[in-house]
């Protein structure tokens, strides 16, 4: 247990636990809808879009959330209303983009002279580093996108899996996908100094893919996604403080891990399902027919001629074309 107990006799793990936590399940929640509407491409472009931010605020000396919150919200939105009024295809939207605000945030990165290193951290993420205030902004944020989430529950999840049904039956479809695109991009700004622009897609997207393949439930889902989120989070951590490595990449890791396992062990797609499969629907072992005595077995000149049973007697059925086959 000594191993377990003596990381939490300082503070600035104990810091990182909370906020590793946190983040794991504000990703999980978001993420099991990001998965399901297929827009695990849009966290990569909306992490990115969010440097820009970063920068312009450690210049200005003023907070990466602020700057990275707008930059990040800013370019979510820009991305949902350039895609539907210019008629264009959402990952055209967003390749256009997302190149543009990365390539802004670098070219204020040029500008600076001298130490950078508080950047660099956020490229790769330093969660063992965050501060009381940092850890408050986080617990705010969170806590905003978590109630936000469960007030719109129902309608997020009718919107999600039947779009044209929710219009119909009122709900303001366009307006909700802005509302979500921000979200996500709140939940990627709160994931930063966890993991870093660079890895951030992966604590949005695995552990939802991880729970997908276990349930087909969406309840069950979510909360398989919080537990391998959140679990994910504790044990890179610890990996982390015990191998002295980097804690972002320890812990999408450990996530990617549990996804391999779901991938081959999980109930639906894995050996455990096609050993269950197998047992519960065994498949018949095919045996040579045998004609009875006196009968000659059937050439491909009677098989050719035989009468099909929806011809009138006496016609001859159209012989099986094998490119059709």
């Amino acid at each position: 247990m000594e191993p377990l107990l003596e990381p939490l006799g300082f503070p600035f793990f104990v810091r990182a636990l909370i906020a590793s936590v946190l983040v794991g399940v504000i990703c999980a929640v978001v993420g099991s809808y990001v998965v399901l509407k297929g827009l695990a491409f849009i966290g990569d472009a909306i992490s990115h879009a969010a440097f820009p931010g970063i920068v312009a605020a450690f210049i200005l000396g003023g907070s990466f959330y602020i700057g990275a919150g707008i930059a990040a919200v800013g370019t979510s939105l820009a991305i949902t209303w350039v895609s539907r009024r210019g008629g264009l295809r959402l990952d055209t939207t967003i390749g256009v983009l997302f190149a543009g605000t990365f390539a802004l945030g670098i070219f204020l990165y040029s500008t600076i002279e001298g130490y950078v290193g508080d950047l660099f951290h956020l490229l790769f993420g330093y969660v063992l580093g965050i501060s009381a205030e940092d850890l408050m902004a986080l617990v705010l944020l969170g806590g905003a996108v978590l109630f936000l989430v469960a007030v719109l529950w129902k309608e997020l999840l009718y919107s999600t899996f039947d779009p044209l049904a929710a219009a119909a039956s009122g709900i303001p479809v366009a307006r909700l996908e802005y509302v979500f695109i921000a979200l996500v991009a709140v939940t990627i700004v709160v994931s930063l100094q966890a993991v870093g622009i660079v890895l951030v897609v992966a604590m949005l997207v695995t552990p939802a893919a991880t729970a997908q393949l276990m349930t087909a439930r969406f309840g069950r889902m979510m909360l398989g996604a919080i537990l391998v989120g959140s679990g994910s989070a504790v044990a890179g951590l610890y990996l982390s403080f015990w191998f002295d490595v980097a804690s972002g990449a320890s812990i999408v890791l450990v996530q990617t891990g549990a996804f391999l396992a779901a991938l081959l062990l999980g109930p639906k797609s894995g050996l455990l399902a096609r050993t269950a499969r197998a047992r519960l629907d065994p498949q018949p072992t095919m045996r040579p027919v045998r004609p009875a005595a006196g009968l000659a077995p059937p050439t491909a000149q009677s098989v050719a001629t035989t009468t099909h049973p929806m011809t009138p007697t006496g016609e001859q059925a159209a012989p099986i074309d094998p490119s059709l086959r």
